[in-house]
């Protein structure tokens, strides 16, 4: 039922989106030949009229489409009929071309305004996290830090803590031997270790036989995220890291823990310095407890990215009880998930998210259906209004077969005061609805994928 619930809601963002566009060109006085759901791909499940319009559901149920007299060559409306799209001018077009977008975001925000007003409350998206006991080895760094359970977690290496994603991130890209390295780290190694050995040299092997010490007080990389990484709006990437040398990993073994290494003849001084910074990862985690802010002592995890903590979270909730906080609370929840819908876009159009992390609708399908199971009908109703606000700026996009391209030829008409040619057009839109094709059964490929895999 709820999964069934979820594709209901899908269903309503499609056709409001196409009753965007249809209401705006009979307001117009443009004539509307088919209203149809679903793209012309494949089997036609209905044909029937209403009044003068065609209504057609195709088998693809993934989008939708109005038609206009200037998109069928059959069509026996004169050529300079006034109900045709391309004799309106250029500004009553593309309020045409704008209006489905419009119409999806007005959806979002009412039923954001929806949910606001019969829950008097929104998600602000932030969380409480706390420590919920600790299952470690005795010998573990966690027992020594002084973190007690119910202990909410505020900041981990100066970085807020407002999701348990944020955190798990943290911890685990700051694994022992993680196999990333600053290089500032490893040179301020090696100086301290030619401090300590003044007679050898950066590039020169290291004398078999020969003991050098080895500094007790290394430099260590302390892992931090900018906030776009900490929400899962990007992939994490350390622009100041290099990639340690796999070949020193038997280095690594033999000099960890010790204070003293005697060379088998195989290592410069400054491969031992980049080995002894492929060591721990610190964590500094800052707690509030009994009101108080906590600096525990610093916890290393272990070669897994595991510290031994559970966690628990309480959302933050943005209260709702009158009309101007729906409408402040409506506004905020729709900006801050947008902004950051946005963000995650241009991260996936300059290739810093790979197209296999892109998904669609089936797997929204799954995700919306357990949200609705668990958290109820409401948390269902506003992912259909981020969705909405996702189809909003996806449309708007100057692709053409998108609303946005359509619009881009409209201000090329303006600039050089003639439409384009009527076939240049046509053929342009073939290939991008095409590509859009490809594109959809690329991410419904994703989607079966991600659900088999779980």
């Amino acid at each position: 039922m709820s999964i069934i619930i979820m594709i209901l809601l899908l269903s309503l963002l499609i056709l409001v989106h196409e009753a965007g566009h249809f209401l705006a060109a009979r307001a117009f006085g443009i004539k509307v030949d088919k209203f149809g759901f679903g793209l012309p791909v494949g089997p036609t499940l209905y044909r029937g009229k209403a009044g003068d319009v065609e209504i057609l559901v195709h088998a693809l149920l993934l989008g939708g489409y109005v038609s206009f007299p200037d998109d069928e060559k059959d069509c026996d409306l004169p050529q300079d009929s006034p109900e045709r799209f391309m004799n309106k001018p250029i500004w009553q077009r593309a309020v045409v071309v704008t209006a489905g977008v419009i119409a999806n975001v007005i959806c979002a925000i009412a039923l954001v305004m929806l949910v606001a007003t019969v829950s008097h409350k929104l998600p602000s998206g932030n969380f409480k996290v706390y420590t919920a006991g600790i299952s470690a080895p005795k010998d573990a760094s966690i027992w020594k830090s002084g973190i007690q359970e119910g202990d909410r977690i505020l900041k981990v290496n100066g970085c807020e803590i407002n999701n348990a994603y944020s955190f798990i991130t943290l911890v685990k890209n700051s694994a022992k031997a993680g196999g990333l390295i600053s290089q500032t780290t490893v040179d301020k190694n090696f100086s301290k270790l030619k401090d300590l050995n003044p007679g050898l040299s950066k590039d020169e092997i290291i004398p078999s036989g020969i003991a050098i010490r080895l500094p007790e007080d290394l430099d260590k990389d302390v892992i931090t995220m900018d906030k776009y990484a900490l929400k899962g709006a990007k992939y994490f990437k350390r622009e100041d890291a290099v990639k340690f040398n796999e070949k020193l990993k038997p280095l690594a073994e033999e000099i960890d823990g010790k204070t003293v290494y005697v060379s088998d003849g195989k290592y410069t001084m400054y491969e031992v310095a980049e080995t002894l910074s492929n060591g721990v990862h610190p964590i500094n985690i800052s707690v509030e407890r009994g009101g108080k802010t906590i600096e525990l002592s610093p916890v290393y995890p272990d070669e897994k990215g595991v510290i031994g903590i559970g966690l628990k979270t309480e959302q933050i909730m943005i209260e709702t009880k009158t009309v101007p906080a729906i409408v402040k609370g409506s506004c905020i929840y729709l900006w801050d998930n947008t902004y950051l819908m946005m963000y995650s876009l241009g991260q996936l159009f300059t290739g810093n998210i790979p197209l296999k992390d892109m998904h669609g609708v089936v797997a929204i399908t799954k995700i919306g259906g357990d949200m609705i199971e668990k958290s109820g009908k409401s948390s269902g109703i506003l992912l259909a209004a981020l969705i909405s606000m996702n189809l909003a700026i996806l449309n708007i996009l100057p692709i053409p077969a998108l609303d946005g391209g359509h619009l881009f030829f409209l201000f090329v008409e303006k600039i050089m005061g003639k439409p384009l040619d009527e076939k240049v057009i046509e053929i342009i839109s073939s290939v991008f609805f095409s590509l859009l094709i490809i594109l959809m059964i690329l991410v419904v490929f994703n989607d079966i994928t991600l659900l088999v895999g779980k």
